[in-house]
């Protein structure tokens, strides 16, 4: 007998009890979707806990501080480094910050600015990395700058008071920034000039004790400032007293800007999501280069989520396997009401496999069915949860869901693995009324008679 016959054969029968078939699928598409609701639970609180609460670039991000000076010629960091990183699987972004070495005394206009510093930065890898502005753009020329959220100082009163308030730093977005550059020609100390315009703000740290008071900067602007002092990142020497012009040509020499690959003061590679952490430590340990992240000692949070996950796996598995009673019930009736069918089949020749296999193959049917039904259901609850849960959050309890949080999250693997428990949850239970059919007798069977 060809499979297709089988399935024929299969089909002709279940048409003649649709609503016992029909209520056979309900129940498994039930137990699928509980299994699989269920489990998306624990996935959901993975994502929106370890990826988005502890997985921001607080813990993606991987510290890179040196080489190891016993395996490389010299400890640095360089550009071949950084060509490294970006070629390792997971890696979303390599960021480098340079330090500019000297005050700069930038303002705007007469008024001084809330200095923290000045960074060199590579801005389309920062924005991959989760750099974000409050107001503003990224620089698009090298006389552009983004400058960060605390920037202008408070008001004072007549009196002197300072006010707490802070002005907007965004009210200087488009304006022009003045940065003293300071630098030494035959031992004497001169000052050049630059002028940059602001066209970024940074945003507010979400830390109410830190304040961003760090102006950011290209490559092209710190070239410009390493071609009029000469020295790597515009670097000055220090000096606790009036130099001799000696002095200074000595330690100038010993700063100036060497014509080797460039340097980089700190390198973090930044991974696609908190899971990939490890990894890329990984293998960047491997190649000798001294790394850190926070990842190394939160590695029991994804075992935690694992166990839970198995944990809801298995509780929905109860369900599914609930559903397998009513598929028992339905395959031992249909070999009740076949009887008949059997005898004629054995008695033209069928052999007892091909009755298993038919069986068997409607047991497999009503597994699959409601194992579909089941995961289309799983993901129009999991889209409702996320959309509608957070809504009655805001109205009931008057707090916001975190932006990004996901209470439901189902993965494919997570649907097939609940399709396959449903499959085999059905097979087994095809499997006793399906080996009684190849026991029917024949004569019997005929007589109508069981």
């Amino acid at each position: 007998m060809k499979f297709k016959d089988q399935l024929r054969f299969v089909r002709q029968n279940m048409k003649k009890n649709k609503m016992r078939l029909f209520m056979t699928v309900l129940a498994t598409a039930m137990g699928c979707s509980f299994l699989i609701v269920l489990a998306s639970v624990g996935f959901g609180l993975q994502q929106s806990i370890v990826d988005n609460i502890v997985g921001d670039r607080l813990v993606t991000a991987i510290d890179i501080n040196s080489k190891n000076p016993n395996e490389y010629k010299t400890p640095e960091l360089n550009d071949t480094d950084i060509a490294f990183f970006r070629e390792i699987p997971h890696v979303k972004a390599v960021t480098y910050r340079n330090y500019i070495g000297q005050p700069l005394l930038p303002r705007v206009g007469e008024t001084k600015v809330n200095y923290g510093g000045a960074l060199q930065v590579d801005f389309e890898a920062e924005m991959a990395a989760g750099f974000k502005l409050s107001a503003g753009r990224l620089p698009q020329n090298s006389d552009e700058v983004v400058i960060g959220y605390h920037i202008r100082k408070p008001l004072e009163t007549s009196e002197g008071k300072v006010v707490q308030e802070i002005p907007d730093a965004a009210e200087w977005i488009n304006q022009k920034m003045l940065l003293d550059v300071t630098y030494y020609v035959n031992g004497k100390k001169l000052i050049e000039t630059i002028e940059l315009t602001i066209v970024g703000i940074t945003e507010k740290p979400t830390k109410e004790w830190i304040q961003d008071t760090t102006i950011y900067t290209g490559r092209g602007t710190l070239e410009k400032i390493e071609s009029i002092t000469g020295t790597l990142n515009g670097e000055i020497p220090y000096f606790e007293k009036e130099p001799t012009p000696e002095e200074v040509d000595k330690r100038l020499q010993e700063i100036a800007k060497p014509t080797a690959a460039r340097s980089y003061h700190k390198v973090e590679v930044i991974a696609d999501s908190a899971a990939h952490v490890n990894e890329i430590s990984d293998v960047i340990r491997e190649k000798h280069y001294f790394n850190y992240s926070i990842a190394d000692e939160l590695k029991q949070v994804n075992v935690m989520f694992l166990i839970m996950k198995i944990g809801l796996v298995f509780v929905g598995t109860i369900a599914v396997l609930i559903a397998s009673i009513g598929i028992f019930n339905t395959m031992t009736m249909a070999v009740t009401e076949r009887a008949q069918d059997i005898g004629i089949m054995k008695a033209i020749g069928a052999h007892p496999t091909v009755i298993q296999k038919i069986f068997l193959l409607e047991s497999a049917i009503i597994g699959v069915l409601g194992a579909v039904i089941g995961t289309v259901v799983s993901y129009i609850i999991s889209f409702a949860v996320n959309a509608g849960l957070p809504l009655l959050i805001k109205s009931f309890m008057e707090e916001d869901v975190p932006q990004g949080f996901v209470f439901s999250l189902i993965p494919p693997y997570l649907a097939i693995l609940a399709c396959l428990i449903s499959l085999g949850v059905a097979m087994l239970s095809g499997y006793r009324p399906a080996k009684r059919a190849t026991r029917i007798d024949v004569l019997r069977a005929l007589r109508r008679d069981m």
